[in-house]
């Protein structure tokens, strides 16, 4: 139903999370993320968003990934039909994935990024995703995170079709640098693709650099 990348920056300490799924409105419940704290993606046939809310939280006071993802599940009766992908402060990873997930569903886990994804064209999704991923150290970040969600739609995504995309970068501040979504498309990845182009242009980025934060929070 769902594919989803997580990944921390190790050059800026940037947090993002990019999820897709064949339904509508991704970006409502399924990313999690927090400057400085980590990003989590929880996702399955009946989404559970305390996994996120919760979750970052406990990721500010430094709890590792794989210790939130066994407290997260162990408290959850319904964590069979749930799946998550977690990465903490460190860029270590973690995910669950229940047993009542169909096919085809799992996760990749690497230090500072992971993927999972559930009711995929196949492994291929994810593998597709993490080699984009990896490969591409020479991009901007977020252009980083799009490339191997897109990489994903492309292997087959969501067997049911792909619908809907969301990515978020937090770097520094409490609000994002990047939230980006297309809720309903036949096609969303050509559209994220373009509301990036919109977000990267010289006058949009100058109106950015203008908000005031926590460093210089009279900035104008």
């Amino acid at each position: 139903m769902t594919f989803s990348i997580v990944a921390r920056d190790p050059e800026t300490g940037a947090f993002g999370v990019a999820s897709a799924t064949g339904g509508p409105n991704v970006g409502n419940l399924v990313p999690y993320a927090r400057a400085g704290s980590g990003a989590i993606a929880t996702q399955g046939y009946t989404t559970n968003p305390f996994y996120g809310l919760a979750g970052l939280e406990h990721l500010a006071t430094g709890k590792s990934a794989k210790m939130l993802c066994d407290e997260l599940t162990a408290a959850d009766l319904g964590r069979q039909r749930r799946q998550c992908v977690i990465i903490d402060q460190n860029g270590t990873t973690a995910a669950w994935t229940g047993g009542e997930i169909n096919p085809w569903c799992g996760s990749l886990l690497e230090q500072d990024v992971a993927a999972a994804g559930n009711l995929l064209a196949g492994p291929e999704v994810l593998d597709d995703m993490m080699a984009t991923y990896q490969s591409g150290s020479s991009q901007p970040f977020a252009r980083r995170l799009l490339a191997a969600l897109t990489a994903g739609f492309d292997a087959g995504g969501d067997k049911r079709g792909t619908k809907s995309a969301v990515l978020k970068v937090y770097s520094t501040e409490s609000y994002p640098d990047v939230d980006v979504r297309v809720d309903w498309s036949t096609n969303p990845m050509p559209e994220m693709a373009g509301v990036l182009d919109a977000i990267d242009e010289e006058e949009f980025q100058k109106f950015l650099e203008r908000l005031p934060t926590k460093a210089h929070p009279s900035r104008c």
